[in-house]
């Protein structure tokens, strides 16, 4: 196979945990026989510094013609002047509209190796399989916003501004997010759990009856239950292993992913991929990220958990080249690797000597061939 793949390093992190999962692929390419070519570009805070812009027009030709994307990280404190016109965040919100990705997959298993890592009793993890589906490209990250000062009120610093994020869902952007949770549910373990706010939201009382909907007229064999944000962020900890699929909406999925990294012990540990309309043949142009930050307080001291970029480049194999032996055997090298001890700072107990970003990365490698 042949494949472009266009690699946003970003910012923080993110060049040196992209540099690991782009090793890893090089080596599925080499062991497997397949041509990928890897094309760089700047997006966020790197590419505001660059070219003033945080998703370039060199960038988004480059994501054009890609057939996926790899992404590292995107913002930092040198960027985060909430007030600045230009922002690292900016970039990747357009970078998603630009793919028109609209379902962000973010798979949660606690490794068994790992049980003790995480900050829940053991019992609790046991059989923890959950995946999050999160609609991306709708809500107060899309909606209009509007920040206003009053009269004489100066820079607002006597509290005289009104500050206004509109969240806003259409039944089409519900529909298409819901059949590819409920599509990935039926070859799970059959069961969907829809998120929202309807006692309270407007958007959310839309989202529950669309997806009641299409439930009951498209995937019937598919048990279906809702649940308020509030309850559900409890019994994510609570009852982890009760869940199987999860959808919802693009705020409440963004909190609550963040959440679950709890359950694997580290949120370096985490993948996700964000996909679109599937091609003909059945393979879908996406974007694939680890969930974490740009982590600017560890930057160059190697310290950087690879693991979530390097299984979100086995998403890019498995969804946008369908090259499912080679995702799993990615995602079994990781196993082996953190079940014969492997660990990076953030997995590591006191007193212990962790590996390095590299070496991790290396590892992982070592045990593709």
């Amino acid at each position: 196979m042949k494949a472009n793949i266009c690699v946003l390093a970003g910012d923080g992190v993110g060049p040196e945990v992209t540099a690991e999962a782009e090793r890893v692929l090089r080596s599925v390419a080499s062991r497997f026989g397949h041509s990928l070519e890897f094309r760089p570009a700047l997006i966020g805070g790197a590419a505001i510094d660059a070219e003033g812009d945080p998703f370039p027009a060199k960038t988004r030709a480059l994501v054009a013609v890609a057939d996926a994307v790899l992404l590292g990280a995107v913002g930092g404190p040198r960027w985060s002047d909430p007030s600045a016109p230009v922002r690292p965040e900016q970039g990747l919100l357009a970078l998603r509209a630009a793919m028109n990705v609209f379902a962000n997959l973010r798979p949660v298993q606690p490794h068994e190796s790992l049980l003790d890592s995480a900050p829940l009793k053991r019992e609790l993890l046991v059989g923890v399989d959950v995946l999050f589906v999160r609609e991306l490209t709708g809500g107060m990250y899309f909606g209009e916003k509007t920040l206003v000062s009053r009269a004489g009120s100066g820079d607002g610093a006597s509290g005289g501004e009104t500050a206004t994020d509109v969240c806003t869902y259409t039944t089409e952007e519900i529909e298409r997010v819901t059949r590819v949770a409920a599509g990935l549910a039926r070859t799970r373990r059959g069961k969907l759990t829809s998120v929202d706010k309807a006692n309270v939201l407007e958007t959310s009382r839309l989202w529950r009856r669309t997806v009641t909907r299409v439930m009951s007229e498209d995937f019937p064999d598919v048990a279906v239950e809702h649940a308020l944000v509030d309850s559900f962020a409890m019994q994510l900890l609570r009852a982890p292993a009760s869940f199987d699929v999860v959808v919802t909406e693009n705020l409440f999925g963004d909190i609550l992913t963040d959440e679950a990294a709890v359950l694997a012990g580290s949120i370096g540990l985490l993948p996700s991929a964000s996909l679109g309309v599937p091609r003909a043949d059945g393979r879908q142009i996406g974007l694939y990220e680890p969930i974490h930050g740009s982590a600017p307080d560890i930057v160059g001291t190697g310290k950087a958990n690879p693991v979530g970029a390097i299984l979100s480049a086995a998403l890019l194999l498995r969804h946008s080249l369908g090259l499912e032996e080679e995702a799993s055997a990615v995602e079994a090298a990781v196993r082996s690797a953190l079940h014969e001890g492997w660990r990076t700072a953030d997995l590591l107990a006191f007193g212990r000597r962790p590996c390095t970003t590299a070496e991790f990365g290396a590892e992982i490698e070592r045990r593709l061939h």
